[in-house]
């Protein structure tokens, strides 16, 4: 199957999901969305796929978003349509029947960090930033990043990157709970 936006490969009953848009910093767009949900249902159904490993191309970005370039041309219920494919892709991540990593391999920003925190676990580079910035262009986290960083890392802390839109660094993520293990950049796919 090829897909313009996410590249994938299984090697070995491990099954790499790479979002390919690199220019944009792997910024996520409704096509992208739509790739990765149809990835899913079908490795879902792949007695060949064991666990599944998620990343973002280049090494600057895992997924740093929402294409705010897309977002920006859409209408109030054309945006709501969006956040309903969103948490109904990111529902579908969460369920999968095979283990979920997220390798986080630079900036997980807004929809990027919701789609690591609907993984089983969540590995980041030392040079990973992770947030929730949406409050700053007046939106809400909308593919369910209220209900899943909350439930992680506690409601305080949570309600602070939520509310304020606070990057934190991979070192931090870790001391919070956000990330399970930080990795040098070379050694992060290992």
């Amino acid at each position: 199957m090829a897909f313009d936006s996410i590249l994938t490969e299984v090697k070995d009953g491990i099954a790499l999901i790479t979002f390919n848009r690199p220019k944009s910093l792997n910024a996520m767009n409704l096509a992208t969305l739509d790739q990765l949900h149809r990835i899913l249902a079908n490795m879902a159904q792949d007695d060949d796929v064991r666990v599944i490993l998620l990343t973002g191309a280049g090494e600057k970005s895992f997924v740093a978003g929402a294409d705010i370039s897309e977002l920006s041309t859409f209408n109030a219920l054309q945006i709501k349509h969006v956040s309903q494919r969103g948490q109904e892709v990111l529902r579908k991540l969460e369920n999968m029947p095979q283990p979920v990593i997220a390798a986080v391999n630079g900036f997980a920003l807004g929809g990027g960090l919701e789609i690591a925190l609907a993984c089983d676990f969540i590995y980041a580079s030392e040079t990973a930033k992770l947030g929730l910035p949406e409050i700053t262009l007046g939106i809400i986290p909308g593919y369910g990043g209220t209900q899943r960083l909350p439930r992680l890392i506690g409601k305080n802390m949570a309600k602070e990157m939520i509310y304020t839109g606070k990057l934190v660094s991979a070192g931090t993520a870790k001391e919070i709970g956000l990330v399970n293990k930080v990795c040098d950049p070379e050694s992060l796919m290992d």
